[in-house]
């Protein structure tokens, strides 16, 4: 078994193609479960700020993974600076002991920084690295990706960065910054696919808030009229994105907290 974490699809498709009893980990949280045992369990999650998502850490904290090989697939879009490592040192923190992490390159679908028209057109070869990792992992192999010191300084720039912003963590930078415009319908859409449940529609408009909120961008990916965007601005505010296997309603389906 393994489980998920997805804003735009990506890392539901990994899950999914890794192990046919893959679960959504909005809705495990939702549904109150905190034990799991199986031979093989997983997690596949993207990286914000080169960090797992706050939900997926809180999940994992809360939860009792009966296992001898517990693995960890980190995607990401351009850089995962040492996320490997962050993520091997939180999980052992907790009494988790990864046997298997390793990072998966997709689509980047952070918008202040990449075109979503020009992310697509782009060959990362998804499936030959993903079936690499599908063989090691089900032949049992025990491996860490390897961390470089380059890959330790681009995190360690990241956090300055993050210092003159004056936030106390990455996640934080963008609260605040999602703008509803009137092109909003009050369809709904966005309040159904948030996974932290921080969207509500009133009078027929959608309000974000944002206590909560993971950042995933999924409420923006997701919107049919583009009504929503960043205040601090977007590479291109007309390019939206989902992963091409997975739907509208899977994504739903996986996230919907209401």
């Amino acid at each position: 078994m393994n489980f998920y974490f997805s804003g735009t699809g990506n890392s539901m498709y990994i899950a999914e193609q890794l192990d046919t009893q893959s679960e959504s980990i909005p809705q495990v949280m939702k549904s109150g479960k905190r034990v799991f045992q199986d031979r093989i369990i997983g997690l596949v999650c993207p990286i914000y700020g080169h960090e797992m998502p706050q939900m997926v850490k809180q999940f994992l904290k809360e939860a009792e993974f009966k296992t001898d090989y517990f693995y960890i697939i980190l995607t990401y879009g351009r850089r995962h600076a040492n996320a490997v490592e962050l993520a091997k040192n939180y999980a052992e923190s907790i009494g988790i002991k990864p046997a298997y992490i390793a990072t998966l390159l997709m689509v980047d679908n952070f918008l202040p920084a990449f075109d979503m028209a020009q992310e697509v057109t782009l060959e990362k070869h998804v499936d030959r690295q993903l079936e690499t990792i599908r063989k090691e992992i089900q032949s049992g192999c025990r491996k860490i990706e390897a961390v470089t010191e380059q890959d330790r300084a681009g995190h360690a720039e990241f956090l300055q960065n993050m210092k003159n912003l004056h936030v106390q963590a990455p996640y934080e930078t963008y609260w605040g910054q999602f703008e509803v415009t009137d092109a909003c319908i009050g369809c709904g859409i966005c309040s159904k696919i948030c996974p932290a449940g921080c969207i509500s529609i009133i009078d027929q408009h959608a309000v974000h808030e944002k206590d909560g909120c993971q950042a995933c961008y999924a409420c923006i990916h997701s919107c049919p009229q583009t009504a929503i965007h960043l205040k601090i601005g977007e590479a291109n505010p007309d390019a939206r994105y989902r992963n091409e296997h997975i739907s509208l309603s899977q994504l739903i389906k996986a996230n919907h907290q209401k």
